[in-house]
């Protein structure tokens, strides 16, 4: 039993490792994640890298091809136009149930989480001044909270995969979702509030409001993302 669950977190260690690298852009989409090379890199077997990578096939961020391998999904707007619309749907759901059902506590949690989301830094002072790693995880956090309170387990697990493929496409995105003159930290701020108030249609407005403005920037600029894609 004690082998069995020294396995399991090895396991879980390295799915949350790989899971990150994926998200910050280690590997452009389509490429192929060899074993033997990812297990050099993570220092751990083969066989425990084959699990992580099925783990993470199931939740969409690694692709398995029959008698070919691994790789990393493929990145195409029409896809992501699904893949908005299924969170938007989905996330307008879990708010409205979060906000009938939730608690004072959850309130609490909640108003936390969006202060780390303040004042964690958004962007890297750099040429490309893409995300954060941290801002990423914190804005997860916070877009993750405001659903919990649903009490809808599967709802919650869908609505995280479809956050994890989101920001595979946004880390890829290029300039497009960079400079489009948008107030993110003033949209999560309405968000919060309408939350707050109880304001079950307001809020529902805003998220896919929220999200519809990454994927309009997006679609606008979309050669940035076919050349990821192709790279």
């Amino acid at each position: 039993m004690a082998k069995r669950t020294d396995a399991e977190t090895l396991s879980s260690h390295l799915h949350a490792l790989l899971r990150d690298d994926l998200l910050n852009g280690e590997w452009a989409p389509g490429a192929k994640l060899q074993l033997t090379t990812l297990s050099t890199r993570y220092e751990t077997s083969s066989t425990v890298v084959r699990e992580a990578l099925t783990r993470l096939t199931g939740e969409r961020l690694v692709t398995l091809v029959p008698n070919r391998g691994f790789f990393v999904p493929e990145l195409s707007l029409a896809a992501l136009q699904d893949i908005t619309e299924l969170r938007c749907v989905n996330e307008e759901f879990g708010l409205k149930m979060a906000i009938e059902r939730g608690s004072l506590a959850w309130e609490s949690e909640l108003i936390a989480v969006h202060h780390t989301l303040e004042r964690t830094p958004y962007r890297e002072d750099n040429e490309d001044a893409s995300l954060t790693p941290a801002w990423v995880k914190a804005h997860q956090a916070f877009h993750s909270k405001l659903i919990e309170a649903s009490g809808i387990p599967p709802l919650i697990d869908l609505c995280t995969t479809l956050s994890d493929v989101t920001q595979l496409y946004n880390r890829w995105a290029g300039t497009a979702t960079r400079f489009v003159g948008r107030d993110v930290a003033q949209e999560h701020r309405e968000i919060l509030q309408a939350t707050l108030d109880r304001d079950a249609a307001l809020a529902a407005r805003l998220i896919r409001k929220h999200y519809e403005i990454t994927l309009h920037a997006i679609e606008e600029n979309g050669e940035e993302l076919e050349a990821a894609s192709q790279a």
